[in-house]
C-alpha cells in the first residue's frame, strides 16, 4: 500500500500536464501512487500521460464528465493511506507530500490543511485566504476539532487541493464530489471538514496554484450558473448532518452571497439564466420552513437582494428593483 494517493484529473491539459506530473514524480517522499484521470481530452493530453514509463502512475481514461466525476473515479481506485489532490495546471513544492504525510500521520488527523502560494506570469504571490491567516495563532501546532472554527468557518479555503485526507476516513463517511457541475470543492469541503474528529493546519507553502485565463474561477462565465446548485447541495449537507442551527447566521449569508456576487459580474449572455435559477431557488425557499430564518437573519443588502429576486417578473425588472433604495425602517 502506498502512503499517499495523488489524484490528478485533467481535461485538455497538454499545455501544463507535464509540469504537474513532474512535480509529483520528483517529490522527496517516494512512496506514493499518482492516479491521472484523463477526462475525455481531445488534445494531446493522453499521449503525454502515456509517454511516462513509471509504475507509480495509474491512468484512468473516461468520457468527459467533469472534475467531480473524475476525482470520484480515482477515489474508488485509490490505495494510499492518505489522499491528496492536484489540478492539472498547478504543481507541488518538492517536499509537499513528505511534509503533509508527516503532519497527518504523526498527529492522526482526518484532514490537514496546508498553505498555497499563487503564481501568475512569472511572479509568486500570497493572500490571507491561502495562507490560512484566518486561523488564530493558537490553532497552530496542535490538533483541533473543526467546530472550534465556528467563528471563521466560511472564511476557510474550500480547495480540495489544499488538504491531505485520511483515506479510511473518507471511506467511512462515504465522501464524494458532486458530479456534473463546477464548484464541486465547496460542498465536499464542508462535508469532509465538519465530519472530521481531528484536524490540523500546516503553515508551510506546499502547493503552487497557477492563475491563467483558462482557470475555472478567473472569468465569471456560464460556469457560475452552478453556484446555485452548489449552494443547494451545501444547505442539504448542513440540514442532514444537523449542523444547520449551529451555523445558521453565517450559513445563510454564505448561501446568498455566492450567486449574488456571480450575478453582479457574470457575462451578459449568462445573466438571464442565472437570474432564473436563483429565482427558482428562492421560490422553493419561500415555500419551505426555512424562509423565516432568511428574513430574520440576513443583513439588509442580502435580504433586499432576495426580496428583489422574488418580487421581480424578469431580469430586467429585477435590475430596476435592485437600483431602488430600501425604505427606511420605521
Amino acid at each position: 500500500m502506498p502512503l499517499i494517493s495523488v489524484i490528478l484529473p485533467v481535461f485538455n491539459g497538454e499545455k501544463y500536464i507535464r509540469k504537474a506530473i513532474g512535480s509529483v514524480l520528483n517529490q522527496s517522499l517516494s512512496d506514493f501512487e499518482l492516479i491521472v484521470v484523463n477526462d475525455g481530452s481531445s488534445d494531446n493530453t493522453l499521449d503525454i500521460i502515456n509517454s511516462y514509463d513509471d509504475a507509480k502512475i495509474k491512468v484512468i481514461s473516461q468520457n468527459n464528465q467533469g472534475p467531480g466525476a473524475a476525482r470520484n473515479s480515482a477515489l474508488r481506485q485509490a490505495k494510499g493511506d492518505y489522499i491528496m489532490f492536484l489540478d492539472s495546471d498547478d504543481w507541488y513544492c518538492p517536499d509537499a507530500l513528505e511534509i503533509a504525510y508527516r503532519e497527518a500521520n504523526n498527529n492522526g488527523t482526518d484532514v490537514s490543511i496546508f498553505q498555497i502560494i499563487k503564481y501568475h506570469e512569472g511572479k509568486y504571490g500570497q493572500n490571507d485566504w491561502f495562507n490560512l491567516n484566518n486561523f488564530p495563532k493558537d490553532f497552530e501546532n496542535r490538533v483541533f476539532n473543526p467546530h472550534e472554527c465556528k467563528d471563521f468557518l466560511f472564511d476557510i479555503s474550500v480547495s480540495a487541493c489544499q488538504k491531505i485526507f485520511k483515506r479510511q476516513y473518507l471511506n467511512e463517511i462515504n465522501a464524494e464530489f458532486p458530479e456534473g457541475m463546477y464548484f464541486e470543492d465547496m460542498p465536499f469541503f464542508f462535508y469532509t471538514f465538519l465530519n472530521a474528529k481531528r484536524v490540523s493546519i500546516i503553515k508551510k507553502h506546499l502547493y503552487v496554484r497557477q492563475k491563467h485565463s483558462g482557470s475555472i474561477t478567473e472569468s465569471v462565465d456560464c460556469k457560475f450558473l452552478d453556484t446555485v446548485e452548489a449552494g443547494q447541495i451545501l444547505m442539504d449537507i448542513f440540514i442532514e448532518n444537523e449542523w444547520y442551527d449551529m451555523y445558521l447566521f453565517d450559513l445563510l449569508a454564505f448561501k446568498i452571497n455566492g450567486p449574488r456576487y456571480a450575478l453582479m459580474g457574470i457575462e451578459e449572455k449568462c445573466q438571464e439564466r442565472l437570474y432564473s435559477l436563483i429565482k427558482k431557488d428562492y421560490q422553493a425557499i419561500k415555500s419551505s420552513q426555512y424562509y423565516g430564518d432568511y428574513m430574520n437573519n440576513l443583513g439588509p443588502v442580502k435580504k433586499k437582494f432576495m426580496q428583489d429576486i422574488l418580487e421581480s417578473k424578469n431580469y430586467s425588472d429585477f435590475k430596476t428593483l435592485s437600483q431602488m433604495k430600501s425604505s427606511p425602517a420605521k
